[in-house]
């Protein structure tokens, strides 16, 4: 297979998981039980005490619903959501906080999403993979088994369970962490850097506990099962070292599949984005999110849902670009 081929064929499946996603995304919210637009009107009649005309109101829905992209037909609507999101990127207003544009609050929250987040996914990562190969080469030892049961009793815990483990043993019993995080906004400073850091470690330590398990499991067993193969014996018949072997021979082999997990890890940060910004009232797209489901605000969960499918299919398409540099069995294919 030709690398334009090959970079063509992963190009078309990128962009035919982008369409179906957008596709979904929009028809998800119309299955919703909320019409925002009746909602949006019965917040300004409750402003207006019940003052507003049937003829302002109707003129009003027809106002919200030609901004907000839901005027016509459903195949109308959705021609006019491609072209809006497609090629103006641009999601309208938000109906909660109206007139606010809905790239304008993605635009806020997303530094503080990927800045937690990313952090915490490539420590967890890391620190998990660096355990589990040791605990893997050295599978036979009894410290191996010591390493692999933190693996085990990290790994079952539903992250909502471990988050609030964590929130009640270092923001209550021990008051290590408050237990209503501030985070400063405006021009930032060194002090405001300070405090955004120290706000943001406890969720980062239980993003981290969350994804230490698996990373520990996962390569300890591929780390056991590259151990086994000839090359690693041949290396060792020939005198190379523990560390030699471990390093250059099972870490670099056992290390593939670990990457497709990092990186698909990456593509789903939003996905983790939900829970840890609620438990722990932090300020990014989870928080967003969970607003927008239920004031069913339609424009914010089309920006935050098409972030998050972009950002998986692109994570998929860097994955499928640079497997075969990694890994000279794919590129001779």
């Amino acid at each position: 297979m030709g690398v334009l081929s090959f970079v063509a064929k992963r190009i078309g499946l990128y962009l035919a998981v982008l369409f179906i996603g957008l596709t979904i995304t929009f028809m998800l919210p119309r299955l919703m039980p909320i019409n925002p637009v009746d909602g949006y009107i019965g917040q300004i009649q409750s402003r207006a005490n019940g003052t507003l005309t049937p003829e302002a109101i109707a003129e009003m829905r027809v106002n919200l619903e030609q901004l907000y992209g839901l005027k016509g037909d459903i195949f109308t609507q959705y021609l006019s959501y491609l072209k809006r999101v497609v090629i103006d990127f641009d999601f309208g207003p938000s109906f909660t906080y109206y007139p606010t544009e809905v790239s304008t609050m993605i635009v806020a929250a997303l530094p503080w999403t990927l800045g937690l987040l990313l952090t915490a996914t490539v420590i967890a990562w890391l620190m998990g993979n660096m355990v589990g190969l040791v605990a893997g080469y050295f599978h036979k030892q009894k410290a191996a088994s010591i390493l692999e049961f933190l693996g085990i009793l990290l790994y079952p815990i539903p992250y909502y369970i471990l988050a609030v483990s964590v929130l009640l043993i270092l923001a209550y019993i021990f008051p290590i962490f408050p237990l209503s995080p501030t985070f400063p906004v405006g021009q930032m400073t060194w002090p405001k850097v300070g405090m955004i850091i120290y706000n943001s470690l406890l969720p980062a330590i239980t993003l981290v506990l969350a994804g230490f398990g698996w990373n520990i499991l996962s390569m300890k067993a591929l780390a056991v099962a590259t151990t086994e193969e000839p090359y690693v014996v041949y290396a060792r018949l020939k005198g190379a070292s523990n560390w030699t072997r471990m390093t250059r021979y099972v870490f670099r082999n056992a290390l593939l599949p670990q990457v497709t997990a990092l990186a698909l890890s990456l593509g789903m940060v939003f996905n983790g984005a939900l829970l840890t910004e609620i438990i722990f009232s932090y300020p990014g797209i989870g928080l967003i999110m969970r607003t927008a489901a239920t004031g069913g605000d339609y424009n914010v969960l089309y920006g935050a849902i098409t972030l998050s499918i972009l950002a998986v299919a692109t994570a998929g398409l860097v994955i499928d670009l640079i497997y075969p540099l990694l890994d000279p069995r794919i590129r001779t294919k």
